[in-house]
């Protein structure tokens, strides 16, 4: 049996990553902060559990002989790295590093699969996004991103570490704690119907079911070139598109409404050119509607709970 070390497996892509490989027929070791029992986290996949900070004393102790290293921990978030750059640096730059050099050193056996975002696209003056167009991030979480791309690249070429990067788009999914759905579906709850922007940005939403199937077929195409692929569907949607299906769903009465303001850090139009993805024999399995309605009926029963609690 193989194994395998989720870092950040706690969190939400890392648990549905950590499942998928396990459904696979792998052994799922993770890596991170969170507490949870042992039968929720054999539900998700996870075989050993091992909640710790990642540096190289915890992967020395936690990630020998391992066949891949998905490195979901670090920080996920725009507007936390706003308010937090050096934080938000520490978790994503410094933690990456350690994990190359921890393969480098150590494990070079070891493959990396990392999860980028397209958030290092920026604001670009042609859609769809493509791999090769020069990073023009507009946030420190994207520069962060940016970064450990550069190092994966280096490490690559220069030590020979197999990698692939996953530059993923608008994830969600049930147990997205954060983000437009989140908010919106707490809005709701609370009898608020206005959101900032005009309604009109694009996103290119992919579930992170399918995400999550995408870090398993990367795991055989990571290498010392370091492969980069878009991880998307290729299709723009209107935030206000999304906001309909949401609203219809959870049965309210009102329509979205818009402030207008500019949302700082976020680019207005987002979506993938995902030719490369498709090439590897990835497609989206996950439709937008459904996964909204199933968003909705998670949090009525579970998200709406840890509101009021």
């Amino acid at each position: 049996m193989k194994h395998i070390l989720v870092t950040g497996a706690y969190g939400f892509i890392g648990r549905y990553t950590a499942k998928t490989y396990h459904n696979a027929g792998f052994y799922v070791i993770g890596l991170g902060h969170g507490t949870w029992s042992v039968s929720e986290a054999k539900v998700w996949g996870i075989d050993e559990w091992h909640n710790a900070d990642v540096n190289m004393d915890s992967l020395q102790s936690y990630a020998s002989d391992v066949d891949i290293i998905i490195h979901c921990a670090g920080s996920g978030s725009v507007g936390f790295s706003l308010f937090n750059p050096m934080k938000d640096f520490e978790r994503t730059v410094w933690t990456t590093h350690y994990v190359l050099e921890y393969i480098r050193v150590f494990s070079p056996q070891t493959r990396l699969l990392y999860p980028s975002s397209a958030a290092i696209y920026g604001n670009q003056e042609m859609l769809p996004l493509t791999t090769d167009m020069t990073p023009n991030p507009i946030s420190p979480y994207g520069v962060h991103k940016s970064i450990v791309e550069e190092l994966c690249d280096m490490y690559a070429k220069q030590y020979g570490v197999r990698a692939a990067v996953l530059r993923l788009f608008s994830v969600y999914g049930n147990g997205l704690k954060k983000q437009l759905l989140w908010d919106a579906c707490s809005k709701l709850s609370q009898g608020i119907n206005t959101f900032w922007g005009t309604g009109e940005e694009t996103r290119d939403w992919v579930h992170v079911s399918d995400v999550a199937q995408a870090f398993l077929i990367a795991g055989e195409k990571a290498s010392s070139k370091c492969p980069v692929v878009n991880v998307g569907t290729g299709h723009a949607v209107k935030i206000k598109e999304v906001l309909g299906i949401l609203f219809e769903a959870y049965g309210a009465q009102e329509r979205p409404a818009f402030g207008g303001e500019v949302n700082a850090g976020n680019p207005n139009h987002y979506v993938a050119d995902v030719a490369a993805v498709s090439e590897w024999g990835w497609h989206p399995s996950v439709d937008l509607t459904q996964g909204i309605r199933e968003y909705v009926r998670w949090y009525r029963e579970y998200g709406d709970r840890s509101i009021r609690a």
